[in-house]
């Protein structure tokens, strides 16, 4: 026996051979006898229901919970309670009652008008500049442009590159895209050309109708008459207008739903002088110069050509 079982200790480690399995004092198996005074750990899996470590039983507790279930028949029998049970209901589940909305909504990224609208001098564009009405003019507008200048300084506060020599061949490209999305129709240009207060205005006279506008020619170069600045609300929510004067050659034709001319030719070319306000948001960081709106002057001619009007018969 003591033969067969050899009992061997080296480097304080008790092995026992037997066969071809060697036992270290741990209790691993060594298959091989090469592994001998080493630690040979096979892992072993038992199924246990235990977790690893008992500080989480109270929240393995805690996992199941009593779940209160809603009645999904109650949306349609909620139909016939009087208004006593909906209160009773709403203040069981701890639900505020729903109040009345009396809130208007508002909109401060543009101004609902033209503040301090400029005012055209009777026969401008028309009158000459040698002659006495012309030269009348001309020192009115001298006379005027004081504010104009202030404005200039204060939308350099917020706009360093902002020149009022150059702003009226921009606000002219403004003006000529602005034409062109009403001709196309194009209403998703139009909500970056143009204000909030604009908008309705220009898309109103769009419905059921075929516009065909063409810009021919420039007669008077544009330029800015009139600039203005206000605050909203707060001192530093600053909102600035400029005006600019347009004397152009346009062509404008009007056909309505079953195609028939209703206004104006495509052919027959027409001066037009017209004084568009511009708003830009200074405030806004990205803000940008659109088209906010147009001042027609009270010495203006109001006999503009009407429309044909349809009418069905009746049998």
């Amino acid at each position: 026996m003591i033969a067969f079982r050899e009992v061997v200790r080296k480097n304080s480690l008790l092995l026992t051979k037997s066969n071809s399995y060697l036992f270290n004092s741990l209790g691993y198996v060594a298959p091989n006898a090469a592994f001998i005074g080493q630690d040979y750990k096979i892992q072993v899996r038992f199924g246990s229901t235990k977790h690893w470590n008992p500080k989480w039983k109270p929240f393995r507790r805690l996992k199941v919970i009593k779940v209160d279930l809603p009645d999904f028949n109650e949306a349609a029998e909620s139909k016939n309670y009087s208004p006593d049970e909906v209160r009773a209901k709403m203040k069981e589940r701890g639900m505020s009652p729903p109040r009345p909305w009396m809130e208007r909504p508002f909109e401060i990224s543009s101004t609902s008008d033209i503040f301090e609208p400029y005012v055209p001098p009777e026969g401008d564009g028309k009158a000459s500049y040698i002659s006495k009405e012309g030269a009348k003019q001309s020192a009115e507008m001298v006379s005027k442009k004081s504010k104009t200048w202030l404005a200039f300084r204060k939308i350099r506060n917020f706009d360093e590159d902002f020149e009022g020599k150059h702003f009226a061949a921009e606000a002219q490209k403004i003006y000529l895209n602005v034409h062109k999305a009403v001709s196309e129709k194009d209403k998703n240009t139009l909500r970056v050309l143009v204000t909030e207060k604009a908008y309705p205005e220009v898309t109103l006279n769009m419905r059921s109708r075929t516009i065909v506008w063409n810009f021919l020619d420039t007669i008077e170069e544009p330029r800015v008459v009139h600039a203005r600045c206000t605050d909203v609300i707060q001192k530093e929510n600053v909102f600035a207008q400029i005006t600019c004067r347009f004397f152009t050659k346009q062509s404008l034709a009007i056909y309505d739903r079953f195609g028939r001319l209703a206004h104006g030719s495509e052919v027959v070319a027409k001066d037009v002088l017209e004084y568009v306000v511009f708003e830009k948001h200074l405030a806004n960081q990205y803000g940008e110069w659109r088209v906010h709106g147009k001042i027609i002057p009270e010495w203006a001619p109001t006999n503009f050509e009407t429309s044909y009007r349809t009418f069905r018969m009746s049998n």
